[in-house]
C-alpha cells in the first residue's frame, strides 16, 4: 500500500505543478512505468485497464477532433456571438445564457471539449465587450463550472460517464433515461446558484454592437449548416448503435474523421493540422493515470472502499446515493477525478445497486470543482486561461468551488433518488 500511495501521490503532484516543464501525459506514463517497475501492477493488470479504457479514450480522441473542426469552421464563435446578441445587451440575461451554451457544448462535445474550445472564444469575445476583470474573471468561473456539472446526460459528455457505462455495462439509452433528469436539475440549479454567488460582478448593461454579425465567423457557411444535420444523425446513430450494443468511440471517432474528411475536401479544415495539435497528452494522461491507480486497487484500498459502501447500502436508498456521491466528490477534490471514478467503480462492482454507480459518476462530475486539481478540464481551463493572461490562485478558485459545489451536488444527488425510486 505504501509504494502503491507514494507513486500515485508523486505521480499527481506532477500532473498538477508539471516540473521542468512534463507534461500531464508524459508525467502519468511515467508513472506508469514506475509503478510497473516496482511491482504495484503487473502486465496482466495494464491489460486489463486498457480493456476499461480504450472505448472511453478514443471515443474522447473523436469528440476532441470533431470539437476542433467545428471551432475551424466557425460553429462554436457563431454560438457565443449569437447568444451575446439575443441577450440585447442585459448582463444577467448574458451570463444565463452563456451558462446554457456551455451546457451544450459541455452534453455535446464533452466538458474537456468545453473547457479546450469555448473557453478561448468567450475570453475573446469579453475583452471585445470592454468587460472589466473582475466580470471576465465571474463569467470565466461560472463557465468553468457548467462545463462538469453538465456533463451527465450523455455516456460521451463525459470520460467518467463512459469508463462507467462500460465498467457497469449500461447502454446509451439506458443511461440517457437515468441520468436525463438529474442532468436538467444540474443545469438549472448550477445556474442559480452562480447568479447568486457572482451577480455582483455581473453589469446591468453591456454593448453587444462592439460584436460583429455571427454570420461574418463562419469559414464555410453550407459546412456550417450541414454540420447541424450531421450532428443530428451522428446522435440518431447512437442510439441505433446501442440497439447493436456497439461501442460509443465507433460513432465518436468515427463521425469524427468522416466530418474532418469532408471540411479538408471543402477546404475549410486541414486534416494533418487537426490531427496533430489534438490533445493526445490527455489521452496518455488517463492510460498512464488509471495503471498507477491499479496499484492502489491491489494494494486493498477498493476493498476498503466496498465494505464502507456495503455498509451504506443498509441505511436506505437516499442515504447510500447521497453518501456514495458525496465520497465520490471528495476523493475526486483531492486525488482527481479520473482516478476515483475507477477505484469506485471497481469497490461498487460487487454491490448489486446499479443506482450508486449513477450516483458515482455525478459526484466524480461536479465533486472535481471544489479544486482546481480535481479534474482534467479544470486543468485543462486553468492553463488555457493561464495562457490568456488570466490566473486564479489555488485559494481563489477553491474558496468558489467549496461555496458552489455542495448545494449543487447535494440536489442534483438527491433528484437521482427521486428517479430511481
Amino acid at each position: 500500500m505504501t509504494a502503491a500511495f507514494l507513486i500515485f501521490l508523486l505521480t499527481l503532484v506532477c500532473v498538477i505543478w508539471q516540473p521542468r516543464g512534463l507534461q500531464i501525459g508524459t508525467t502519468a506514463i511515467i508513472g506508469a512505468i514506475i509503478s510497473l517497475l516496482a511491482g504495484t501492477v503487473s502486465m496482466q493488470d495494464v491489460l486489463a485497464v486498457s480493456s476499461i479504457v480504450w472505448d472511453a479514450t478514443l471515443a474522447f480522441i473523436g469528440i476532441i477532433i470533431m470539437s476542433m473542426v467545428l471551432d475551424e469552421i466557425g460553429f462554436f464563435e457563431w454560438c457565443a456571438i449569437k447568444m451575446a446578441k439575443l441577450s440585447h445587451g442585459n448582463g444577467h440575461l448574458m451570463f444565463v445564457y452563456a451558462l446554457l451554451l456551455g451546457s451544450f457544448v459541455s452534453a455535446l462535445f464533452a466538458n474537456d471539449g468545453a473547457a479546450l474550445i469555448l473557453t478561448p472564444i468567450l475570453l475573446a469575445k469579453m475583452r471585445i465587450l470592454q468587460l472589466n476583470f473582475k466580470t471576465i474573471v465571474a463569467f470565466l468561473l461560472a463557465g468553468g463550472f457548467i462545463s462538469d456539472s453538465a456533463s451527465l446526460p450523455f455516456v460521451f459528455s463525459n470520460l467518467t460517464n463512459i469508463v462507467t457505462a462500460n465498467y457497469f455495462d449500461i447502454g446509451f439509452v439506458e443511461y440517457l433515461q437515468v441520468m436525463f433528469v438529474p442532468f436538467i436539475a444540474s443545469v438549472i440549479v448550477s445556474i442559480t446558484v452562480l447568479w447568486l454567488v457572482l451577480k455582483k460582478d455581473i453589469p446591468t448593461k453591456i454593448d453587444v454592437s462592439l460584436l460583429k454579425d455571427p454570420d461574418a465567423v463562419l469559414k464555410s457557411k453550407p459546412l456550417f449548416y450541414a454540420s447541424w444535420i450531421f450532428l443530428g444523425l451522428l446522435l440518431a446513430a447512437y442510439f441505433i448503435g446501442d440497439a447493436y450494443r456497439i461501442p460509443v468511440s465507433v460513432f465518436a471517432l468515427g463521425g469524427a474523421i468522416m466530418f474532418l474528411g469532408i471540411a479538408s475536401y471543402m477546404k475549410a479544415a486541414r486534416a494533418w493540422l487537426t490531427i496533430k495539435t489534438a490533445p493526445w497528452q490527455v489521452v496518455w494522461f488517463s492510460i498512464g493515470l488509471y495503471i498507477v491507480v491499479y496499484g492502489l486497487k491491489n494494494a486493498g484500498l477498493t476493498d476498503y472502499l466496498a465494505a464502507i459502501l456495503k455498509d451504506l447500502t443498509a441505511h436506505g436508498d437516499m442515504t447510500a446515493i447521497v453518501a456514495t456521491g458525496f465520497i465520490s466528490a471528495i476523493l475526486s477534490a483531492i486525488m482527481n477525478n479520473m482516478p476515483t471514478v475507477m477505484i469506485m467503480d471497481i469497490a461498487l462492482s460487487d454491490i448489486s445497486h446499479q443506482a450508486l454507480a449513477y450516483a458515482n459518476i455525478i459526484g466524480c462530475n461536479l465533486g472535481p470543482k471544489m479544486t482546481p486539481f480535481g479534474s482534467l478540464a479544470t486543468l485543462l481551463w486553468l492553463h488555457v486561461l493561464a495562457n490568456k493572461g488570466i490566473k486564479i490562485g489555488f485559494w481563489e478558485y477553491s474558496r468558489f468551488g467549496l461555496v458552489v459545489t455542495p448545494p449543487v451536488l447535494l440536489v442534483v444527488l438527491l433528484t437521482l433518488w427521486v428517479c430511481v425510486r
